[in-house]
């Protein structure tokens, strides 16, 4: 039983940090454009926060879906899974949209889905495990932190 649960785990967190490495190897040139050319609003931490941002916000992810997926079958572990795998789509687009393809008006647009997606897996995931949902409250303030910081670079850059 012990081996199944950190297979478990280890899926989950797996699929989640498998997406963000992804999205980060597909955007690494539109990455360095921007640090090097983006005019970024106050408060903008150093590009070295945010890979390490990401790897923790990641591995809490997987961790909340990995505590959901080990829960009873029920509709509602089903349907939780569901929100996180399409917010996981929907973080996954981000960084094509903003490093990739510099769309920085529309990525605020596409953040703001993501932003709503984290509060309904957030909720999704409290009517099944309450820890899971706990979890992903830095998550839910680090995209509220980057609205702030792509708002600002799409105003400052046109």
């Amino acid at each position: 039983m012990k081996r199944q649960v950190w297979k478990t785990y280890v899926f989950w967190i797996g699929l989640a940090e498998a997406v963000g490495a992804l999205a980060g190897w597909l955007t690494r040139s539109g990455a360095e454009l921007y640090r090097r050319g983006i005019t970024r609003p106050p408060l903008s931490p150093p590009g070295i926060v945010f890979p390490i941002v990401w790897v923790i916000l990641y591995a809490l992810m997987g961790v909340g879906a990995a505590r959901v997926r080990l829960t009873p079958p029920s509709r509602e572990r089903t349907r939780a899974l569901e929100i996180f795998l399409l917010q996981l789509a929907v973080n996954f687009l981000w960084p094509i949209l903003f490093f990739g393809l510099q769309s920085f008006g529309l990525a605020l647009l596409w953040l703001a889905a993501l932003w709503g997606l984290v509060l309904w897996m957030m909720s999704a995931f409290s009517q099944v495990d309450l820890p899971a949902a706990r979890l992903q409250f830095p998550y839910f303030l680090w995209v509220t932190f980057a609205a702030y910081l792509n708002f600002g670079v799409w105003r400052l850059n046109g």
